[in-house]
């Protein structure tokens, strides 16, 4: 029988014995970081999916991921704002929604690595993030102490699945917290085939079961907790009643007819929509009410059916959003009915020095809009319940919302509205106005071009610059168009509905070939003319002149 010498190094030194061959490879090293960091996010989905399950019974807004993501729209510098909602115009909650995706994914992938590596440093993440969740559903407007429980709830469970799939893992491995996944210790015989097998059988099936029953518990949930689809429900259900003061036809001559050209009316789909909601709020309308308190003789509240007993008033009105750009389309024109809210004010009868009506929506946002604004006679301030002939659609403030003709939306337009507090500007304040906007947001006289595009290439000719032009409560005079610098074209005006709708215009132009730039202004009927300088939106609205290049050929 013959023996073998052991290997040895150039030293002479025997070498450290190789793996023992066992049939099968041995882990590659990236293994057990993939496998870690899967383990945190299925820990994370099982969090997310608890704390969807429970808040679909205490409430819905105590969802984390939305709590979180509204605190994050609270905190959030107004420019920062103002640049996503330039970039992304009303996709900017799903813009939102998305980062919160993987700041998520990337933290679950990290507490799974260290719960793996350097235990508990992966619950410690876990937890840490658990504790901003719970101050950011606690510190929601209407919260209790109990919005604290789905979050509590999902942390809980999700440590245990974090803790139970680490430990699954090291058994499949053959790893301590210690090693790192370097393997065992000299002293600790190698595991057999069949334990290996079923280390990762075990490790495979409570991974995939898990994170196959977050999905299934997490989807259905949040699903369930879209209170909005209830509404819409209700919503579709409604009939409004026959407005007692019908609005105006739409004018002969008000559409010009011409392509790319934006509709004198604006369809409910196509509307912007710009708020602080980032889960649409579904309110029952026969649970709705809107109380009218604060320096007023009488306090009142107001049901739904009352609401809809009262006579009804149409009315063609133009709302903008503040961070509108210069050729933005944060704007629209709709035909909204509603109850005129110098009644309901009448009714409350202010005292003597209340100067400004703070309205609040279901999910805490406030608007100050100032008094005398809203008992004018001369404008139709609406309580809406009613958009383009049919209820409110959720996303617009399903069942009642305000519309203030000649005012920015973020100081008069609160929608899913639910309290009017008569007040004073110096004792209480909304909430953009906390946050460095102006306090009385008047629309500014504002004008685009529609057609053509930007950068658009057009043939040479008689090229039709059309777009439309808007100074609500005051009307537009008259639209002027300017070619490379040259003399201003009056425009032609279409009819305007009426002074609190936007007015298309048109300039028949003799395009010559070449490049060419393209600017447009507007006077209103005061005689007031835009400027030329540029303003930023912040903070009471951009001003400055819309301007396009073309090329023609």
């Amino acid at each position: 029988m013959s023996t073998r010498a052991p290997h040895t190094d150039s030293t002479g030194v025997p070498a450290a014995p190789g793996p023992v061959a066992t049939g099968r490879p041995a882990p590659r090293r990236s293994r057990p970081v993939i496998a870690a960091g899967a383990v945190g996010v299925v820990s994370a989905l099982a969090t997310l999916a608890i704390a969807e399950l429970v808040a679909l019974v205490v409430a819905p807004a105590a969802s984390p991921l939305l709590a979180v993501g509204s605190l994050v729209i609270d905190l959030v510098p107004g420019w920062v704002k103002d640049v996503v909602i330039a970039l992304f115009g009303t996709n900017d909650k799903v813009v939102l929604l998305l980062c919160l995706a993987v700041l998520v994914a990337a933290l679950a992938v990290l507490s799974g690595v260290l719960e793996w590596r350097r235990p508990p440093w992966g619950t410690v993440i876990l937890g840490v993030v658990g504790a901003v969740a719970v101050v950011a559903a606690t510190t929601r407007s209407g919260a209790t102490g109990m919005w604290a429980s789905p979050t509590v709830a999902g942390v809980v469970v999700g440590v245990l699945v974090l803790r139970f799939g680490s430990e699954r893992l090291r058994a499949w491995i053959g790893s301590s917290p210690i090693s790192g996944g370097a393997g065992r210790s000299p002293e600790t015989p190698d595991p057999s085939l069949a334990d290996t097998a079923v280390s990762r059988r075990r490790f495979l099936v409570f991974t995939g079961a898990t994170a196959v029953g977050a999905l299934l518990v997490g989807v259905g949930a949040r699903v369930a907790n879209a209170a909005a689809a209830a509404a819409d429900t209700a919503r579709r259900a409604l009939k409004l009643p026959t407005a007692a003061t019908p609005a105006p036809a739409v004018p002969t001559g008000a559409d010009l007819g011409i392509d790319g050209l934006s509709p004198v009316v604006t369809p409910n789909a196509d509307f912007y929509r710009i708020d602080t909601a980032l889960q649409v709020p579904g309110v029952d309308p026969a649970s709705w009410s809107l109380r009218v308190f604060g320096e007023v003789e009488e306090e009142f509240e107001l049901t739904w059916d009352e609401l809809l007993a009262l006579p009804m008033q149409e009315a063609t009105v133009t709302l903008a959003c503040v961070s509108n750009e210069v050729g933005g389309d944060l704007i629209g024109n709709a035909l909204w009915l509603g109850y005129p809210i110098r009644e309901l004010l009448a009714r409350a009868k202010p005292r003597e020095g209340a100067d400004m009506v703070m309205s609040r929506s279901i999910d805490g946002f406030t608007a100050g809009t100032p008094l005398s604004v809203l008992q004018e006679e001369d404008r139709d301030s609406l309580l809406a319940v009613g958009m383009n002939g049919e209820p409110l659609p959720v996303e617009h403030g399903f069942p009642a919302r305000l519309v203030v003709p000649g005012l920015y939306g973020y100081v008069s337009a609160t929608k899913w509205v639910t309290s009017l507090e008569v007040t004073r500007f110096s004792e209480a304040s909304a909430y953009w106005t906390d946050r460095g906007w102006s306090a009385e947001g008047p629309v500014k006289t504002q004008s685009r071009i529609d057609v053509p595009t930007n950068r658009a290439r057009v043939s040479a000719g008689t090229v039709a610059v059309a777009g439309v032009a808007w100074a609500q409560h005051t009307g537009i005079d008259r639209v002027e168009v300017r070619v490379d610098d040259g003399g201003w074209v009056e425009a032609r005006l279409a009819t305007a509905i009426s002074a609190d709708t936007w007015v298309q215009w048109v300039f028949e132009w003799e395009a010559t070939a070449g490049d060419h730039t393209l600017q447009v202004r507007a006077t209103d009927a005061d005689g007031e003319t835009q400027g030329e300088r540029e303003v930023a939106v912040v903070p009471n609205g951009a001003e400055g002149w819309h301007t396009i290049d073309v090329s023609v050929s």
